[in-house]
């Protein structure tokens, strides 16, 4: 079955996401199907693309393969049909789980993957300073992780990832285990972040008012084997303030998603 396709009215932001579809995506899956070892047909014929500028949210069932999307595109499972184009050296991957080991602080894990990736000593510190500003936890660059809060430790997993300076982000719902509260600032962080970056993102969530709040398109997926079934593209412009949430716009979008979701499920 084709994706449907929702649209409102053309907005400046609108614009200059129909001016970026000429440059060469950030992503593309073209095809992709992905059969695990034990049988499990996670994705079928999925095809889509993340052009520099969107911020697209995938929503589905659970189990419907959103997670191996991410998977796929920074190359930790190849897919059994299909093929993705991505620049991997490019790419930054925002985990569930904060992932911080605790024998570090703050400063030493939001360093680790430029250690890794071989930059200099006094560039890293630099590089991580910098994120840890960007994303507010300047101040407690010499805690441990048992220290800090949820949004704390995932606020440091996402300074970890912008040392690297990626272009193309892959969020795996990275918000889902912190408080409704603290949801929501670590929405308007991300949207800041975009904001200032430009980067392309791919952000899983189960939830319908983060997608709609954070993305320029948010697309479903139907039960597994997933795959497309309907994409909407979100007419409101950045920056986006927290009373977005209680527009009648942004209701009468999360109801269109809702009940494509409730369709996805069947």
């Amino acid at each position: 079955m084709e994706p449907s396709t929702q649209s409102a009215t053309v907005t400046p932001t609108m614009v200059t996401r129909m001016n970026d579809s000429v440059s060469a995506p950030a992503l593309s899956f073209n095809g992709v199907s992905m059969v695990y070892p034990d049988g499990t047909h996670a994705l079928s014929e999925t095809t889509f693309d993340v052009r520099p500028g969107e911020f697209v949210t995938v929503v589905g069932p659970s189990g419907c393969g959103k997670s191996t999307l991410l998977k796929i595109a920074s190359g930790l499972n190849a897919p059994t049909t299909g093929s993705v184009t991505v620049d991997r050296k490019k790419v930054g991957y925002v985990f569930q789980d904060a992932t911080l080991l605790q024998w570090r602080n703050v400063q030493h894990n939001v360093e680790l993957l430029a250690e890794l990736a071989g930059v200099p000593k006094a560039e890293r510190a630099q590089r991580a300073t910098d994120a840890i500003n960007m994303v507010g936890l300047a101040g407690f660059e010499r805690k441990y992780p048992k220290q800090l809060s949820g949004g704390m430790k995932m606020r440091a997993s996402l300074a970890r990832t912008l040392v690297l300076g990626p272009s193309m982000f892959l969020f795996d719902e990275p918000f889902g285990a912190v408080d409704e509260i603290t949801r929501e600032r670590l929405n308007d962080e991300v949207i800041s972040l975009f904001e200032r970056q430009r980067f392309a993102a791919l952000f899983i969530t189960h939830s319908i008012s983060e997608a709609v709040f954070l993305s320029t398109k948010v697309m479903v997926m139907s039960a597994r084997p997933g795959r497309i079934v309907a994409s909407f593209d979100i007419p409101f412009s950045y920056p986006r303030v927290p009373d977005l949430r209680f527009e009648p716009e942004f209701a009468r979008i999360s109801g269109e998603i809702s009940h494509a979701l409730r369709g996805a499920h069947a």
